[in-house]
């Protein structure tokens, strides 16, 4: 699974680029609102089951997911977030306090975009979740969703063990839709998915170690994509290199068949025309994702960070084009479907090669030797 634990204060991670994305990001929400999901509470049937499985809505985990954000943002960049609490009175009484004992968040103001959220007030104390609760929920979603440059999921553990995707806000996917996957099980969503060889060795030990997740033991993880951006171009984009969907390899988002979840190993009629490959046109996408467990709904939240880096300008990094390309070269069968190798290997292996070279080249020259190869780190 690759997963490492996580230190508290590495939770959300901002850069230079916070306004970019915050741009692409309310872009998407005022254009495709629905990209904001939470479900009420449901009932499911599955094959296999004794009984059907009674699954807890999303919105006790948006709603506190986004008080989560708004305390922990508050305190790890200051002078980026500040926040107004509620007044103290007897109305609060019944509901939960915010990080320390202090009243719950009101709202936040994040300096840098010069705008303010009005938060939902957190659910009452000993309150179960109701349909009417959706509203709420979408509210929260969609404000944890301008807070930061992450995709947010929200997975509530059903009767039966199974964790399902039941809030989120999956803005920047790249290759796949929410609409695609909300509702369905952790194991559905990675079948479906063809993720390499779930079934085979993940599935027991992810379904086991989400339910023994503990709420003070957050982890990270790590994973990448080669995407293919368009040319450029002189027509203005708030999204020139398609960050938020990969419309250039994928086709249009909305006539999109929600085959799979990653830049390859789609059926060839659901894609669009060959897209131009080059060097300049290649990216490599990265994600961090954490994980955690939330305290009072108990809800598994994953935070998706997404991370474009032109191919060109990782190349020149020392040592790196040697070590991408010997990582490439090392993908099994099954990560190259998944992955999309066969749409742009021959170029960027190339491009690598030839990099590496030119490196290697300079350093006989100025009398560095050859550089040494390692297994690339992503």
């Amino acid at each position: 699974m690759g997963i490492q634990s996580m230190q508290w204060g590495e939770w959300i991670e901002l850069d230079g680029q916070y306004e970019v994305y915050h741009r692409i990001r309310k872009d998407r929400l005022e254009r495709k609102p629905d990209l904001v999901m939470v479900l009420p509470p449901s009932v499911r049937v599955h094959d296999g089951d004794d009984e059907p499985a009674r699954i807890g809505g999303g919105a006790a985990g948006a709603i506190e997911l986004v008080h989560e954000l708004a305390e922990y943002l508050s305190r790890r960049y200051p002078t980026s977030f500040q926040v107004t609490r509620h007044i103290p009175s007897t109305s609060l009484v019944n509901y939960p306090v915010g990080w320390g004992g202090a009243p719950p968040v009101k709202s936040v103001h994040v300096v840098p975009l010069q705008d303010e959220f009005e938060l939902p007030l957190p659910l009452p104390l000993n309150a179960g979740e109701t349909e009417d609760m959706v509203q709420q929920g979408v509210e929260a979603m969609r404000i944890a969703a301008l807070l930061i440059q992450d995709d947010l999921a929200v997975m509530v553990e059903g009767t039966n063990g199974g964790y399902y995707f039941q809030a989120g806000a999956i803005l920047v996917g790249g290759f796949w839709r929410m609409v695609d996957k909300i509702g369905k099980r952790l194991d559905e969503i990675h079948i479906s998915g063809h993720v390499p060889q779930y079934e085979e060795k993940l599935q027991v030990s992810l379904e086991r170690f989400f339910r023994r997740m503990t709420v003070d033991k957050p982890v990270v993880r790590n994973n990448y994509f080669v995407q293919i951006s368009p040319p450029a171009s002189s027509v203005p984009s708030v999204d020139p290199d398609e960050l938020a969907w990969g419309a250039n390899v994928m086709g249009p988002e909305e006539t999109y068949g929600g085959i799979k979840g990653s830049s390859g190993g789609f059926m060839v009629d659901s894609l669009n025309s060959k897209p131009v490959v080059l060097p300049q046109t290649l990216r490599l996408r990265t994600e961090r994702q954490t994980l955690r467990r939330l305290p009072r709904s108990g809800a598994v939240v994953f935070t998706i960070r997404t991370y474009l880096v032109p191919v060109e300008e990782l190349a020149r990094e020392p040592e790196v084009a040697a070590r991408f390309a010997s990582a490439v070269r090392s993908w099994p069968e099954g990560v190259k479907e998944y992955k999309g190798e066969h749409r742009y290997s021959e170029v960027l292996l190339k491009y690598l090669d030839e990099m590496a070279e030119e490196e290697s080249e300079r350093g006989r020259r100025e009398g560095r030797g050859q550089p040494e190869t390692k297994p690339y780190p992503f």
